[in-house]
């Protein structure tokens, strides 16, 4: 511990610092969107965007490598698709309910398959496990700008529509009465979370921002009473998982990315375990 402090202050390591930025910014983003998506229960949905966004980020290394789009960014790639899958998900999931599980896993297998076939064809070598997995260590300045961006923008839709999120979230029904527009809620979390998964997953990577995204927010659930203090305990336990994922990666010399995931799922099992032993007992005391 004593050594990754001192390497963190260190003038001659500045990635590490942006690492430590980027797991705190991140945190925001994993504890705020992940609560809403636990609640609504769309972590397959989201988990569909999250894999089709290789899709684009394939197309992009294509074209531009090709010199049929020159200097065409990953990202912006990987924000097509990923918006494109979010929408499609979305209105197949409110209007046709009885093929949401179908469309799911059509985008979630058809967007990875694009994105290795592109890949392949894509001059030169392309590893797509760097966008599989990620590599927090190479996370930019520019990078942590646009976290900080969408960062201020998800809180201040969080607060700002927060009783209108709370109610579609839990009651549908009763949201629709009091004249809440759950569709477009709907949608727009979708939209949202797309454009913030296209950014984490220079974090933790494709295959694993859906677990930060329910982790967290899952652990968070059995201590918090209502949405808001799940959206902030999730950001809390996000940020504990960040920080710890890096100083054990960095010391064992093992991916960060990874190391974070390992560490959410202990807690989130182990809260779950106890959870699960405390109602036992509590159920024997009482009868």
């Amino acid at each position: 511990m004593n050594s990754f402090i001192a390497v963190l202050f260190s003038q001659d390591f500045p990635f590490i610092r942006n690492a430590l930025y980027a797991g705190l910014l991140s945190s925001i983003l994993f504890g705020t969107l992940g609560a809403a998506v636990t609640v609504r229960r769309i972590g397959s949905l989201a988990g569909a965007v999250s894999h089709a966004v290789l899709g684009g980020i394939g197309m992009a290394l294509y074209l531009s490598a090709a010199k049929i789009v020159p200097g065409f960014p990953p990202m912006a790639g990987a924000l097509i698709f990923a918006v494109l899958s979010a929408f499609i998900i979305g209105v197949v999931s409110l209007r046709a309910k009885q093929r949401e599980d179908t469309v799911i896993n059509a985008i979630w297998a058809v967007g990875m398959s694009l994105g290795v076939l592109f890949m392949a064809k894509t001059p030169g070598y392309t590893d797509p496990s760097a966008y599989l997995f990620g590599n927090i260590l190479l996370i930019s300045n520019r990078d942590l700008l646009l976290m900080g961006i969408l960062d201020v923008v998800v809180l201040f839709l969080a607060w700002r529509f927060y009783p209108q999120l709370e109610a579609s979230s839990f009651d549908e029904e009763f949201a629709r009465v009091r004249g809440v527009n759950s569709e477009a809620f709907f949608l727009a979390l979708l939209a949202i979370t797309a454009v913030a998964i296209v950014l984490l997953q220079t974090f933790v990577g494709i295959v694993m921002v859906i677990a930060m995204l329910t982790l967290p927010a899952g652990t968070a659930g059995t201590f918090a009473r209502n949405l808001g203090w799940m959206m902030f305990l999730g950001c809390v336990f996000s940020a504990a998982f960040s920080v710890g994922g890096l100083v054990l990666g960095w010391t064992f010399d093992v991916p960060v990315g990874a190391m974070t995931v390992i560490i959410a799922a202990i807690v989130f099992l182990t809260v779950s375990v106890c959870r699960v032993a405390l109602k036992k007992k509590i159920w024997r005391s009482v009868n």
